[in-house]
């Protein structure tokens, strides 16, 4: 895979790191798929460096700068490469998000990040990030909400979102917050046909995610990934029998959850339950 003609190498960080990858190749005489065979990665996966399309990691570019000669240079380039918006152990996670054509998502005790209110969202990153100043939180809910877009896009990707309930009795942000929340999802989910909810009910007893947040993604031309979450760490895999372990494992959470209609009940009781709470007497 060639780096694209129009692809303008000082366009941004992530570009000079790509055409500097590809003068360093080409310079020690190697093809694509020979740097692939010494750092033990495929060739595709050199190319995607190269166009841009993935984002530098640190280990690999060392390798990298070992191989051709180049001392610190393309690691150096792959720190400056790998800013994010989002949190470091998610950003690959959250690059792939944009490319994917179908996501299904495990959430074990919150609402998925691209169905959050800005109040929920806000909600959230002060409760995990307490000293965080308004700035830094104001930016990690601006990144949130621009994940959001997704289901906006003139060609979205289907996203199968699977709650367990505890997600909707944990009042978030308080009681008006989390009708509010509730209400959005019941109202996406009409508005977007692309999108569906299930709600994994208390009764369903034990199942393969427990505590473990889960996103699997699907591509037009790459093989599915596999993201999982847990507090202030993240794990993204592209291991082909993991993520058909982790396929697997989904599919039977998604036999075990409610329908999407009764999800829809469950959901709207819930949304209700809140409100009811936020408006008695010394409700917070």
């Amino acid at each position: 895979m060639p780096l694209p003609k129009d692809l303008d190498p000082y366009a941004n960080p992530r570009a000079f790191y790509g055409a500097e990858l590809r003068r360093l190749r080409e310079a020690a005489g190697l093809s694509q798929n020979e740097l692939g065979e010494r750092v033990f990665c495929s060739g595709t996966y050199i190319g995607l460096f190269e166009a841009a399309e993935r984002r530098p990691q640190e280990d690999l570019s060392r390798r990298f700068d070992e191989l051709l000669g180049s001392g610190a240079h393309l690691r150096r380039l792959s720190l400056l490469a790998r800013q994010s918006k989002v949190a470091d152990y998610f950003a690959d996670a959250a690059e792939l998000e944009t490319r994917a054509t179908s996501i299904c998502e495990y959430a074990p005790m919150l609402v998925p990040g691209v169905l959050q209110t800005r109040e929920y969202a806000r909600a959230v990153t002060r409760a995990t990030q307490r000293l965080a100043s308004e700035e830094t939180v104001d930016g990690h809910v601006g990144a949130r909400m621009e994940r959001a877009g997704m289901l906006l896009r003139d060609t979205p990707p289907t996203f199968w979102a699977i709650l367990h309930e505890a997600a909707l009795r944990v009042p978030v942000g308080g009681a008006d917050v989390m009708s509010a929340q509730l209400t959005r999802l019941v109202e996406a989910t009409r508005a977007h046909p692309h999108l569906v909810v299930q709600v994994l009910p208390f009764v369903a007893g034990v199942h393969p995610f427990m505590n473990t947040m889960v996103s699997l993604m699907s591509f037009a031309d790459s093989p599915p990934a596999a993201y999982t979450e847990g507090a202030y760490s993240g794990q993204l895999t592209e291991e082909p029998g993991m993520v058909a372990d982790i396929q697997a494992a989904y599919d039977l959470a998604r036999a075990m959850a409610l329908s999407p209609e009764a999800s829809q009940v469950l959901l709207e009781s819930a949304a209700k339950e809140h409100a009811t709470h936020g408006n008695r007497p010394g409700s917070a």
